[in-house]
Formats: structure tokens, sequence, C-alpha cells
């Protein structure tokens, strides 16, 4: 995967490989031992069912190993994601 910077990543949509928007990027979550990020913060689109998610609050928790690619959008893979 390419390096990105978390500026680039801020307010990003976030797509699965299938096509489906799932909504915006809100803040990562990182491992400041390793510098790894574990998880994407993720303000879900209204109309996206969140009941079999991982959810903090009112946004999902995705793990950042999903990430397939990061351009126009971050997608994800959507079997990664629960």
């Amino acid at each position: 995967m390419t390096k990105a910077f978390a500026r680039t990543l801020r307010r990003k949509k976030i797509m699965s490989s299938d096509g489906k928007v799932i909504g915006q990027l809100k803040n990562i979550i990182i491992d400041v031992t390793s510098g790894q990020v574990i998880n994407m913060i993720v303000k879900p689109d209204t109309g996206f069912d969140t009941s079999s998610y991982k959810l903090d609050n009112d946004c999902m928790l995705i793990p950042f190993e999903a990430v397939k690619d990061i351009k126009d959008y971050i997608v994800v893979d959507r079997y990664m994601l629960r």
C-alpha cells in the first residue's frame, strides 16, 4: 500500500469493495508504541445499516487491516469489516 499523510485522509469517504458508500472518516486510532493504525472511526452515512458492526457511540470502528486502497475514497474489504 502506498503511504499517505493523515491530513490527506481527513474527511475522506469510506467505500466497500462492492461499491457501497459506508461513511466518512472522522479519526484514527493508533498504537503509540509501534505507530501502526489500528482502527478508523467512521461516521456512517444515513441509511447505512450499522446493526452488525462494531460501534463506538454513533460511529463505526473499522479495522485498518480492511483497507485495500486509498485514492479518492478509502476502499475497504467488506468481508473484513465486522
